[in-house]
C-alpha cells in the first residue's frame, strides 16, 4: 500500500533553514505530482508546495515563494522540501501527500481545497526563538 514517511522537521529560530524529506513507497513515484501541506493552528490546512511527476515544473503557495523549494529524486523515491528564512508563524504539522495525476493544474481551485490522494503522518517544525 501507498506509504509516505516524513523527516527532518524540528525547532529552527527565526530566519533559519530546516530541510524535510518524504521517503514515498507502495506506488509507481515517478507516475505523480507529489506535494507538501501543512496545519497551522487556528488556521487548518494549508497547501504549500507541489511539483510535476517528473520534476519539470514547481508551484509554490504565495506565502512561501522565494524561500521554499521542493524537489524530488525519482531514482530514490524521495521528496524535498527545503525551507528558508522560516517565520513563527509557519510553525505547523507539515505533510508530504501524492497528488492524483503527474501534472495537476495547481491552480487556486485545486490548492484552496486540497486533497491529496495519501498522506504521511506528518512532521513537526517548529519555528521559535
Amino acid at each position: 500500500q501507498v506509504q509516505l514517511v516524513e523527516s527532518g522537521g524540528g525547532l529552527a529560530q527565526p530566519g533559519g533553514s530546516l530541510r524535510l524529506s518524504c521517503a514515498a513507497s507502495g506506488f509507481t513515484f515517478s507516475s505523480y505530482a507529489m506535494s507538501w501541506a501543512r496545519h497551522v493552528p487556528g488556521k487548518g490546512l494549508e497547501w504549500v508546495s507541489g511539483i510535476y511527476s517528473d520534476g519539470t515544473d514547481t508551484y509554490y503557495a504565495e506565502s512561501v515563494k522565494g524561500r521554499f523549494t521542493i524537489s524530488r529524486d525519482n531514482a530514490k523515491n524521495t521528496l524535498i522540501l527545503q525551507m528558508n528564512s522560516l517565520k513563527p508563524e509557519e510553525t505547523a504539522l507539515y505533510y508530504c501527500a501524492k497528488d492524483r495525476a503527474a501534472r495537476p493544474a495547481y491552480d487556486d481551485d485545486y490548492v484552496g481545497e486540497y486533497v491529496g490522494d495519501a498522506w504521511g503522518q506528518g512532521t513537526q517544525v517548529t519555528v521559535s526563538s
